[in-house]
């Protein structure tokens, strides 16, 4: 037999196996379908029998129409426990937003009530930088601060927008905001007053001479009896008594003109030339620290206060002279400006 004949041969059989085994599924494929369709058009017959002499009511069913009903059942079942779920998660959820609701409502609430305040604080301070803006003097920035910039808050809202008391807080922060913007003027002029009056006050004795103390006043300028000789007398200066040691500082920047000591008068004693034709003059102290043309700064500690010379206990003996005239030194100690306490701060 010839190779080609050979190789038919082969095929043919191949083909003619493969097809007998196709058609023995394809003949269990349909056996198995017309089983389940048999089977699914079997009937049962249920039966309700009632406890009476009524009628006993029956029908027939399928398999098909039980697997149906069964289906049918499921998707219920599934569709009621989903639905279930999505309700629950929905009323959560606005139960949620309901309380953030009210707290935001709580919030406004306390918004409103921080603007009334805030409106009242606002009202004072207008009337308190008024009262500076007069004292200082600063007419200028006075002008400035009551023309206002900022227009209306009309202007980018409208009542449609907005209801009334929102629309009104709204223009009270506005305005708020417009008054501090213009505050930075009158703010800037009035620094500048301080500043100049600052740089004055540091050359004028206003300090008090007694450092971290105020001691006590027990005898005022002007005339006095002498404690020793019982005479009438002009007291020149102020005597302020505390304990041994307290630091006296100079009263404002200037150059210690004489250090010296009077044995039947103010014992350790200096005086300290000013600015502006002023002379201070510090006695009884205990010790002196400083020297003969030695420059000095407000605050600086100059000696401890003492009982030297004719006194009757620890105290300090202090002059303010303007020229050759004495003057009543509580005059310049009475004199207070805000920037004092930092040149008090620097100088030290």
């Amino acid at each position: 037999m010839s190779p080609v004949n050979q190789y038919k041969r082969v095929e043919d059989e191949f083909i003619d196996r493969a097809g007998k085994k196709f058609r023995k599924a394809w003949d269990g494929l349909l056996s198995s379908f017309k089983l389940v369709i048999q089977k699914g058009k079997q009937r049962f017959t249920v039966m309700f029998i009632p406890h009476s002499e009524k009628r006993i009511f029956n029908f027939q069913i399928s398999v098909f129409t039980l697997i149906f009903l069964f289906f049918i059942l499921s998707v219920l079942v599934l569709s009621f426990f989903g639905l279930s779920t999505h309700f629950s998660s929905t009323n959560k959820r606005i139960v949620e937003v309901t309380e953030n609701l009210f707290k935001s409502e709580t919030s406004l609430e306390s918004f409103k009530d921080e603007i009334v305040s805030l409106r009242k604080v606002i009202n004072n301070f207008k009337v308190k930088m008024d009262d500076v803006l007069d004292v200082v003097g600063t007419e200028g920035a006075k002008n400035f601060l009551e023309k206002g910039v900022g227009g209306n808050l009309s202007s980018f809202v409208t009542m449609d927008d907005f209801q009334e008391g929102s629309l009104r807080d709204l223009g009270d922060l506005r305005s708020l905001r417009t008054y501090l913007d213009n505050t930075i003027e009158p703010l800037i002029e009035i620094e500048q007053v301080l500043i100049a009056q600052r740089e004055l006050l540091v050359d004028i004795p206003t300090l008090w001479p007694l450092k971290g103390v105020r001691g006590n006043i027990t005898n005022n300028f002007g005339p006095a009896k002498h404690p020793f000789t019982g005479r009438w007398y002009l007291h020149k200066g102020i005597d302020i008594a505390w304990g041994y040691g307290v630091p006296i500082v100079a009263t404002a920047n200037g150059k210690v003109q004489r250090v010296d000591f009077e044995s039947m008068g103010l014992g350790n004693n200096m005086v300290i030339r000013h600015k502006y034709g002023f002379y201070t003059r510090y006695g009884h102290l205990d010790k002196s620290i400083v020297e003969k043309g030695q420059e000095v700064r407000r605050g600086q500690i100059i000696g401890y206060m003492g009982s030297t010379g004719l006194s009757t206990g620890p105290h300090l003996h202090y002059e303010v002279r303007i020229g050759t005239s004495v003057v009543d030194p509580l005059q310049f100690l009475a004199i207070k400006s805000p920037l004092i306490k930092k040149s008090i701060t620097s100088a030290r």
